[in-house]
């Protein structure tokens, strides 16, 4: 056993901000704090020390933003807002624009049902939220997904997607279960008129028996209808978000890439995010449940009888380099994913004839987006001449003319286009562990990039949200679930 870092944590009783270690014991990482009223916790952070010093290598650290909401008065986590302690600027952007539901799913933290009130803002409200997120400085938010509870349930879903296009937001995605959309193509149809960019799809699996356990219903019908339905309007990006359960589903993640694969006219990634364990858990029944990134790339790598490899994936903030070298050579600043490099890591797969072969193969990413980092350098000195060359260059250490076409055209161009055509060319495979009061690492929240806006102009990032703020927000912001249900004269699980 040996100790890698201290940093601060929370009690996952009284969310008390507590001093915690981060260690390594049998080839695994752990978080370990005390609480003096709730006594001490361990949890399992990471199932892979070496993956995690791997990881480790590729961390970036942001530089925040210059126009912080809300002050340092009681320190992280509970100043969100975004405060001056926070590291990163939005990379993407949350808007729940409600928290009622068509389903009522045994692993939710956003339900009306469990909250207790009906969180739903006005049009006015979100618009003032939007505009809030596009006035982040240095970098505006441009990439936004409303998200709930249901979105879908919201009739005026259309007129916020249209809002926030004109706003200036040039990525809007609706994060969805799939039921509407399976029961109405032409709503399907509205969508996309209404400049949707991308359908964020809950998709756990390819059997019934992991819906029924996942979200308490057989839902496999009704996800392979929304998906048929999307492919009739015309969509090219669709998202599987997958909700990875240990002993549930962890045993279908390769055939949900290879069904991905066989769908990538319609599908651009598949996301997977381990379960956060919320509520008093004992170890025990936390043990069963817990899995970690380097589980699912291990996973990964199992069950495509090795077509994607542990190796082949990376941390987010490798590309950090991209942004700042580009960034520095125009004059201007993009968006910067510096999210902690043990919050996700991921890959980018080619389908050719079939065959699954990831970006690694084609390139030595590492020693690419070490010339990109010379490239900022040099153009940050002011020999913007050099650093040109040196950025065409970088395409030396891809081998592959097809992909190095796309990714010189993103570097030259540096455009939302660009970037369009290069996600469109390849299948993203990667895992989002959003945390829990269990494994909550404030030194993670700090540089988080997924951040939530809520109506009293507050911006907060993804699992300070769900672990922390969201019960106070809803509270504040909502109405009693039932006078909400006396107004409307409706069960809340119904659709409006």
């Amino acid at each position: 056993m040996k100790d890698i870092k201290t940093t601060r944590s929370i009690c996952p009783e009284c969310l008390k901000a507590l001093d915690a270690t981060i260690y390594e014991n049998g080839g695994k990482v752990f978080i370990k704090k005390t609480c003096p009223e709730h006594g001490a916790f361990e949890e399992l952070y990471w199932s892979d020390y070496d993956q995690y010093m791997r990881a480790d290598k590729f961390g970036y650290v942001g530089d925040g933003m210059e126009n912080p909401h809300t002050e340092k008065k009681h320190g992280c986590p509970y100043d969100c807002g975004i405060c001056p302690e926070h590291k990163s600027h939005t990379a993407l952007a949350i808007i729940d624009v409600t928290n009622r539901c068509n389903l009522k799913c045994p692993v939710c933290f956003a339900n009306a049902s469990a909250a207790g009130y009906v969180y739903e803002p006005t049009a006015e409200q979100i618009r003032g939220m939007l505009e809030n997120l596009h006035n982040n400085k240095p970098v505006p938010a441009t990439a936004l997904q409303f998200s709930g509870g249901e979105p879908t349930i919201r009739n005026e879903l259309f007129d916020f997607i249209k809002m926030a296009k004109e706003i200036g937001f040039k990525h809007v995605e609706v994060n969805t279960n799939g039921v509407r959309i399976a029961s109405d193509p032409e709503y399907a149809k509205k969508l996309k008129e209404a400049g949707v960019s991308t359908i964020y799809l809950q998709f756990d699996g390819l059997t019934s028996d992991v819906y029924k356990f996942i979200r308490g219903l057989d839902l496999l019908e009704t996800k392979m209808k929304a998906l048929e339905n999307m492919r009739k309007a015309g969509y090219d990006s669709v998202v599987l978000v997958v909700t990875l359960v240990k002993g549930v589903n962890d045993m279908q993640l390769g055939d949900i890439i290879k069904f991905a694969a066989k769908n990538f006219d319609l599908i651009r990634c598949v996301n997977v995010q381990p379960v956060s364990l919320c509520g008093r858990l004992p170890p025990q029944e936390r043990e069963k449940m817990r899995i970690t990134i380097p589980d699912f790339m291990s996973l990964v790598e199992k069950q495509t009888d090795g077509d994607i490899k542990v190796s082949d994936f990376y941390p987010v903030p490798v590309v950090v380099p991209v942004s700042k070298a580009v960034g520095e050579i125009k004059g201007k600043r993009y968006v910067e994913f510096t999210a902690h490099q043990h919050c996700g890591m991921a890959t980018f797969v080619f389908i050719e004839n079939g065959k699954m072969t990831p970006i690694t193969r084609y390139g030595n990413i590492e020693k690419f987006v070490g010339t990109l980092n010379q490239v900022y350098l040099d153009a940050q000195k002011g020999n913007k001449s050099k650093a040109k060359l040196r950025l065409v260059g970088s395409a030396r250490h891809i081998k592959f003319n097809f992909l190095r076409k796309y990714v010189l055209k993103v570097l030259m161009d540096g455009d939302y286009s660009s970037l369009g055509d290069f996600a469109r060319s390849a299948l993203m495979v990667s895992s989002m562990h959003f945390m829990d009061p269990y494994n909550f690492d404030l030194e993670r929240v700090q540089r988080c990039v997924i951040h939530y806006a809520v109506p009293d102009g507050r911006i907060i990032p993804f699992c300070t949200m769900n672990s922390i703020h969201r019960a106070e927000v809803e509270k504040k912001l909502g109405i009693p679930l039932k006078e909400w249900k006396e107004q409307h004269k409706v069960e809340i699980s119904q659709p409006q």
